[in-house]
């Protein structure tokens, strides 16, 4: 699929989003008027996101990923890079506060075999260059046992797996409470992936800054009830509105796990899975202050 053919349908999906960030998902009465009053917005980031797809269909996924973040964020900085096998079976363990996360996350990973574990949704079905690094799951389990083989097999061919084992967008450590306490929601697939795949390496990674504080602040957030359904719509202003686009986005990686030595001493799924926690938990309560910029990009209209 090519960006002429993705951007109608690109267009559609964003300005229902739009509807539903604004709490009108549900309305008949008048849609075609309100869709069509979110036409420009919704075409606009569509053809950015058409355009990020062929990049990483020429380029690969990182190459994509620093295109589209040069656009939409101040700056990316990484700690701990280093950490980071380039080379043999990993598995990168996630939190997922949303938006640039994955984006921040795929260019700053240093390799190019990486294959993403996502839920399954329109819009990234419609990215098709996108779509070919991705492992897709479904809302039922018996689907999650094909994912398991995809992610295992992978592994097992020395391959780059990353997963966000929280299954739901969690709070912004550097905006929002409640990050660290996330993390005791984390699923135990990331164990029995290491089980299944044996030797491999486990890096823990925290994605801090994506979210605006102002946009979180804006008025108009106030229109919804739910504080999920608040941090909802200001994303949506974050997307539609430059000004809410001068954010530093910041991704640390913390020391690679051996899995084989952790299984090799018996340690049972809770355990294992308890270790990757905790490694994660430090880097949001002990945050490191080795940060290096590696992508410089937008710059909102006040800050030129």
């Amino acid at each position: 699929m090519e960006s002429t053919a993705q951007l109608p349908l690109l267009t559609r999906i964003n300005a229902r989003d739009m509807l539903e960030a604004i709490g009108l998902g549900r309305v008949k009465r008048g849609r075609s008027l309100l869709e069509r009053i979110c036409f420009p917005a919704a075409e606009r980031f569509a053809r950015e996101v058409a355009n990020y797809d062929q990049v990483v269909g020429r380029e690969g996924l990182g190459e994509g990923a620093r295109w589209i973040l040069s656009r939409n964020v101040a700056r990316v900085e990484v700690s701990g890079q280093g950490s980071v096998p380039t080379e043999g079976p990993l598995l990168v363990v996630s939190n997922h506060p949303g938006l640039a996360d994955a984006m921040a996350l795929f260019a700053s990973l240093p390799r190019n075999d990486l294959k993403v574990v996502a839920f399954d949704r329109p819009f990234l079905r419609a990215l098709s260059h996108t779509s070919e690094h991705l492992i897709y799951m479904g809302q039922r389990e018996e689907n999650h046992i094909g994912v398991l083989r995809k992610a295992v097999g992978h592994l097992r061919r020395s391959g780059a797996v990353l997963i966000f084992p929280g299954g739901r967008i969690e709070p912004d450590p550097a905006v929002l409470p409640g990050a660290a306490e996330a993390l005791e929601r984390w699923s135990n697939s990331l164990c029995l992936i290491a089980r299944l795949a044996g030797r491999l390496q486990i890096v823990p990674a925290i994605v801090s800054g994506v979210l605006s504080q102002s946009a979180q602040h804006h008025p108009v957030t106030r229109l919804r009830q739910l504080p999920e359904d608040r941090e909802r719509l200001a994303a949506m202003l974050q997307i539609i509105v430059p000004a809410y686009r001068d954010v530093t986005v910041r991704v640390a990686f913390g020391p690679s796990i051996d899995a084989e030595n952790l299984l090799a001493a018996g340690r049972d799924a809770g355990a294992i899975t308890r270790a990757v926690i905790d490694r994660a938990r430090q880097l949001i309560e002990s945050r490191p202050d080795d940060w290096q910029s590696v992508i410089e990009g937008f710059s909102a209209p006040e800050r030129r």
